[in-house]
């Protein structure tokens, strides 16, 4: 007999009614849908989603129910949990090192797209066949995002010229792809890059027939929710006057800014010093928080009462821990919280559907694991 899980009608109705005493992600696919819409409509190319930010098997399928069909994968697992969604969606694997059983996996999974950053990269995937397409990944010092990943990967623009030309000589479709680092609010990030591929292909001669231009598409976290039509805008503007009429397909890889307005993380308040200046939670930075820790405090932040309605006195900052017994579990100081929050209540914090379920581990026996769905989240935008 199948097992379907209940759909309730908001986080505060569970909360009044269930009382976890453990912390709970609240996901709204119709959240979801609109925001796999908002990037298919608006983004002029394939939309992949990155599955790193949320692999809930309940994420992926309904990405592929609203139509996005490429998928970001970074390993053997992440390869594995988009088969099971579909059977058909284009598989990039874009994590540009590789072991020779990833590369085996990669192949076998039917793998469309590869990454390389190195010549010694590319050694290893002389058996993928050749009718597939390897982008060549580059890096520039370029600013505008919370933290860079061309520190990590990324060729240089010399070495990325040699690549290219390797890769047409070999016999695989050329690519080019590059990332301008997390929660990049600067749409020039995307036009120095754009350009710098540009001059890539006249250096090389060899012509690409797609330029991927990763993530980082910024999530709300705080002030107002970020303006992703003029990152799409820049980005093809970008494509146009550096290309012209030979520009390539643009490929896009939103992870943090496709799923996380779709979830919001319930923590309760465990228990509170008597002067209500530090406060103790079920969740911490070893769990569904650990996100806060990199990225900082998020504005919205709302405190439901044991009845499902919201405090609403004046907030004061406060020092907040999570569960475990290492002190370290500590949020960035100053999270406001309403002066009448007690002990019992529920700390809401909506936008956390990114790297909340990824990263959360099992230190000391707590973290996320229970993820219960809603048909709306009311407060996600609030």
């Amino acid at each position: 007999m199948q097992n379907i899980p209940a759909l309730w009608r908001d986080p505060e109705t569970y909360l009044a009614r269930i009382a976890p005493d453990h912390p709970v992600l609240f996901f709204a696919p119709s959240v979801l849908h609109a925001t796999a819409q908002r990037f298919l409509e608006g983004f002029g190319g394939l939309v992949t989603y990155a599955v790193k930010a949320n692999t809930h098997p309940a994420v992926l399928s309904n990405l592929v129910a609203a139509g996005v069909s490429g998928f970001d994968v970074a390993s053997p697992a992440e390869m594995a949990a988009v088969r099971a969604a579909s059977d058909t969606a284009a598989m990039h694997y874009n994590n540009p090192v590789r072991s020779a059983v990833e590369v085996a996996a990669g192949i076998a999974h039917a793998v469309d797209s590869w990454s390389v950053d190195c010549h010694s990269e590319l050694d290893k995937l002389r058996d993928v066949p050749k009718s597939c397409e390897i982008a060549v990944r580059f890096a520039l010092p370029v600013a505008g995002a919370a933290y860079d990943f061309g520190s990590k990967f990324g060729a240089s623009p010399d070495e990325a010229v040699d690549l290219l030309q390797r890769v047409a000589r070999e016999g695989w479709t050329p690519a080019l792809s590059f990332h301008p680092g997390t929660q990049c609010e600067d749409a020039a990030a995307w036009v120095e890059y754009i350009h710098a591929a540009r001059d890539l292909v006249e250096r090389s001669g060899v012509s690409v027939g797609r330029l991927n231009v990763g993530g980082g598409f910024a999530a709300h976290r705080t002030g107002g929710a970020p303006d992703l039509e003029a990152v799409f805008a820049a980005i093809e503007a970008a494509a146009t006057r550096a290309f012209g009429d030979d520009a390539p397909h643009l490929i896009c890889e939103p992870g943090r800014a496709m799923v996380s307005e779709a979830f919001t993380l319930s923590a309760g308040i465990k228990g509170m010093r008597p002067d209500g200046g530090t406060v103790f939670l079920n969740d911490g930075i070893y769990g569904g928080l650990v996100d806060i820790r990199d990225m900082g405090l998020p504005e919205r932040v709302h405190v439901v009462a044991a009845d499902g309605t919201w405090r609403a006195a004046d907030p004061a900052p406060r020092v907040v821990f999570g569960p475990t017994c290492d002190s370290l579990d500590r949020l960035p100081d100053g999270l406001p919280l309403p002066n009448d929050s007690a002990i019992g209540d529920f700390v809401l914090f909506p936008g956390l559907g990114a790297y909340s379920l990824a990263m959360t581990t099992a230190f000391n026996g707590y973290g996320v694991s229970e993820v219960i769905t809603v048909l709306a989240l009311k407060h996600a935008q609030a």
